[in-house]
């Protein structure tokens, strides 16, 4: 299966980051300037904390899986059981505040593209594990042509 994976160019790396910076700060710039109380931006701050680990942890237990690396039932469900909670609960409470309606689709925007974007960083960043730099290759090679006499 490790055959198949090929290197992510950094142009894809870039978008990957940029998007991802771009969700999480459009969400957060949002939340800061949104006139609701401290508590109900404390409630969406950790909607899109919850939602970015679970992504993150779904997309880690998919990837192991099809490695051949053992994850259990139990946990791949609650990766797929967090997942959703956190987009329900996004979706419930957006539902049912009393903001304009732009602005929640601003939010669900902002907070999917995170989502998506965070998910990308961590495959980016399991592909490239497979990839010694080429650096790393240079200093083996040096360190392998030094004697001890």
């Amino acid at each position: 299966m490790n055959s198949n994976i090929q290197k992510p160019t950094g142009a894809f790396i870039g978008a990957a980051w940029a998007a991802l910076v771009i969700g999480v700060s459009a969400y957060l710039i949002g939340l800061w300037n949104a006139p609701v109380p401290i508590n109900e931006k404390g409630f969406y701050l950790t909607i899109l904390l919850y939602g970015l680990f679970s992504a993150v942890s779904l997309q880690k237990s998919v990837r192991d899986k099809l490695e051949g690396i053992p994850v259990t039932d139990i946990y791949f469900g609650l990766c797929w059981f967090s997942l959703g909670i956190s987009v329900l609960l996004l979706v419930f409470s957006l539902w049912n505040a009393t903001i304009e309606l732009s602005v929640k689709g601003f939010y669900g925007m902002s907070y999917l593209m995170s989502l998506f974007a965070a998910v990308t960083v961590q495959k980016n960043v399991r592909d490239l594990a497979f990839f010694p730099a080429e650096n790393e290759e240079e200093e083996i090679k040096e360190t392998d042509d030094t004697s001890f006499d």
